[in-house]
């Protein structure tokens, strides 16, 4: 039997149908909606068995049933690190030089197939889906939804903070609004241009050692690659990032991890944050 949610109608859908209950109060996707038509019991109303189009009154107690989920990841036992977990949302720490989901050259390397075989350990099938992007040798927090209530849920709230290592001395913060675009005849590396699609960064310098800055960063905008290119934009590449002109004399990979992401749980409404911590060898560029 899927996953039950429960919900309490309020004054404010008193007299109003299930449908616009679930679909606004609630924020049950449409796509959501009509799946639970198709569940035994999908949507109830105190216990008995309700359409969509039926009326609810305040004080009602509409509980919905999820689809059962499926997995079409391969399942592989490689080693995560869990921050946090419960039955609707799952937190990764994610290692660097892992991608996210399998693409082409990494079909049974990722963390997708990592976590199909945790879940698989214990009991449980769930789909795999990740509500924050890393590339593959970023480092750090990764949200990932249980069902597609949550998923659908999570993206509304999430706040992330990245830190990075920069080459030279970054001497005060400040904020980079430059249009990111495809570098001309490249299909991956980007560059800052005319043309681009706009690209927001806060950025704050917190400490400084050996040539180099370690910076914190919050985005307005999630463009492909955007510290990195905004950072290179700046004469302050990301150390390790040879793509946009940092070294690789002290790291092999972007010095980039996603230190902290704080979201609204999708079901209690707390607002949860859940921190990594610096990895050492970011430390030591800084003391090297």
């Amino acid at each position: 039997m899927g996953i039950k949610i429960k919900f309490t109608v309020d004054r404010d859908y008193d007299g109003k149908q299930v449908k616009e209950f679930l679909r606004r109060k609630c924020r049950v996707s449409a796509t959501l909606l009509t799946q639970l038509k198709l569940v035994e019991n999908g949507i109830t109303n105190n216990g008995s068995h309700t359409r969509s189009v039926d009326f609810v009154k305040e004080g009602d107690e509409v509980v919905i049933t999820l689809p059962d989920d499926r997995n079409e990841i391969i399942p592989v036992n490689l080693p995560i690190e869990i921050l946090y977990e419960d039955e609707h949302v799952i937190v990764f720490n994610k290692a660097p030089f892992m991608a996210v989901h399998p693409v082409h050259g990494h079909i049974d390397d990722t963390l997708a197939n990592a976590v199909a075989y945790y879940a698989q350990t214990k009991g449980e099938v769930w789909t795999f889906r990740a509500i924050n992007r890393l590339d593959r040798d970023t480092s750090g927090v990764l949200l990932s939804a249980k069902n597609a209530y949550s998923a659908a849920m999570l993206p509304k709230s999430v706040k992330k903070k990245y830190i990075a290592v920069c080459e030279g001395n970054v001497e005060k913060g400040g904020t980079v609004d430059a249009p990111i675009r495809f570098k001309e005849g490249h299909t991956i590396q980007r560059e800052v241009g005319e043309g681009g699609v706009r690209a927001v960064t806060h950025f704050k310098p917190i400490k400084w050692g050996n040539g180099h800055t370690l910076v914190e960063f919050e985005l307005e905008t999630g463009r492909t690659h955007q510290i990195r290119v905004h950072m290179s934009h700046l004469g302050h590449p990301l150390a390790g990032d040879d793509m946009y002109g940092g070294s690789l004399e002290f790291i092999e990979r972007q010095a980039l991890h996603c230190g902290e992401i704080s979201f609204l749980h999708p079901i209690t409404g707390e607002r949860m944050r859940i921190v990594s911590p610096l990895p050492k060898e970011f430390e030591g560029i800084l003391c090297d």
